[in-house]
C-alpha cells in the first residue's frame, strides 16, 4: 500500500508536541515578485502564465510590464492610430493615460486603417515590433487609369480586399512612399505580387494564367531610398505562378524614433522591346527584419 502524502509539513516543538506548516504555493508568491519574472518574458508567454492563478493574473496587467513592450514612441503611434488628428496634445496624453498600457498593446496589435483605409498598421503580438501594408490603390502605377492595361479587382486574398491586375503593358513602374515615426531598429520592405488572376469557381480557387507573360525575359529592378540617404537596388525574375510572393526590396534602418523617416520604393521593368502581363500587385509591407520570415509566403 502506497503512503498518504499529506500538503502539511510536521516539526516537533521542545515540549515534544508536534505543529504543522503548510507548504508553499505558487499562489504565496509576492505579485511584486511575479510581475518582476514577467517582465523579462515576450506578451504572448505573459497571456499565457496569467492563466495560472490570481496572483499571475494580477501581476501580468501592470503598467509597466506592457509598458516596456511597447514601442519607445508609441504615444505617437497612438496618436496617429487611435486619436483624431485634430486633438491636442493635451487631449492625446489623456486618452493615452487612460487605457491601461495592456489594453493599449491590444489595441496597437489589431489592424488599424488610415489614410482612407488605404494603409494598415499593426503591433507584431508576440515582439512589439512595428508593422506597415500599403494598397496598391497608394501606390502611382503607370497606366493604372487605362483599362487597357491594368484594373482593380475585388479578392479576400488581400487584407485589402482590391488588387491591381496588369493584364498588358510595355513599360511597367510601380513607385510609393511612406513617412512615419518609425521605432529604432531595422526594417525590411517587400512587395506583395502574384503571376495570374486568382478566382472562384464553385467554391473552390482557381488561377487564370491566360495573361501570364514576358516576366522570363528580363528581371524587374526594386529600389528603395530614405530621407537620410540610405540607398538600395536589387532585382528578380518573378516567377511562382499562382501563390502569393513577398519581394525582398531591401532593408534600411532607423536611428531616431522622434524624426519622421520617409522611405521612397519602386519596381520597374521598362524594357520595351516586349510585353508583360498576368500580375497582380497588392501592397506593400514594411515590417522588422527580425520577424520578417512570418511574411515571407
Amino acid at each position: 500500500m502506497g503512503a498518504n502524502v499529506s500538503g502539511n509539513l510536521s516539526y516537533e516543538n521542545g515540549d515534544g508536541s508536534s505543529s504543522s506548516l503548510s507548504r508553499p504555493r505558487l499562489g504565496d508568491i509576492p505579485e511584486s515578485c511575479v510581475a518582476s519574472i514577467l517582465m523579462n518574458l515576450d506578451p504572448l508567454e505573459i497571456c499565457k502564465l496569467a492563466r495560472l492563478n490570481r496572483a499571475f493574473r494580477g501581476a501580468s496587467s501592470a503598467d509597466f510590464i506592457w509598458e516596456s513592450k511597447l514601442p519607445s514612441n508609441y504615444r505617437f503611434i497612438a496618436d496617429k492610430l487611435l486619436f483624431n488628428d485634430d486633438d491636442n496634445d493635451d487631449d492625446t496624453t489623456k486618452k493615452t493615460i487612460n487605457l491601461t498600457k495592456k489594453d493599449l498593446y491590444g489595441r496597437l496589435c489589431s489592424p488599424n486603417l488610415f489614410d482612407g483605409g488605404k494603409k494598415e498598421i499593426w503591433l507584431d503580438k508576440s515582439s512589439g515590433g512595428l508593422c506597415v501594408s500599403i494598397s496598391s490603390k497608394s501606390l502611382s502605377i503607370t497606366g493604372i487609369d487605362d483599362r487597357r492595361y491594368w484594373n482593380h479587382i475585388c479578392t479576400d486574398e488581400s487584407r485589402f480586399h482590391t488588387v491591381a491586375y496588369l493584364q498588358q503593358i510595355w513599360w511597367l513602374q510601380v513607385d510609393g512612399e511612406f513617412e512615419f515615426q518609425f521605432p529604432t531598429g531595422t526594417y525590411s520592405l517587400f512587395f506583395r505580387l502574384h503571376l495570374g488572376k486568382p478566382l472562384k469557381r464553385l467554391g473552390r480557387r482557381v488561377c487564370n494564367t491566360d495573361h501570364i507573360h514576358g516576366w522570363d525575359m528580363k528581371p524587374v529592378r526594386f529600389q528603395l531610398t530614405t530621407s537620410d540617404g540610405q540607398q538600395a537596388v536589387s532585382q528578380c525574375f518573378l516567377d511562382n505562378p499562382g501563390n502569393w510572393v513577398q519581394y525582398h526590396v531591401a532593408d534600411f534602418v532607423v536611428e531616431n524614433p522622434d524624426i519622421s523617416t520617409k522611405v521612397k520604393f519602386s519596381l520597374t521593368q521598362i524594357d520595351c522591346t516586349h510585353t508583360k502581363g498576368g500580375l497582380c500587385v497588392d501592397s506593400v509591407l514594411i515590417c522588422p527584419s527580425s520577424i520578417e520570415r512570418k511574411f515571407r509566403y
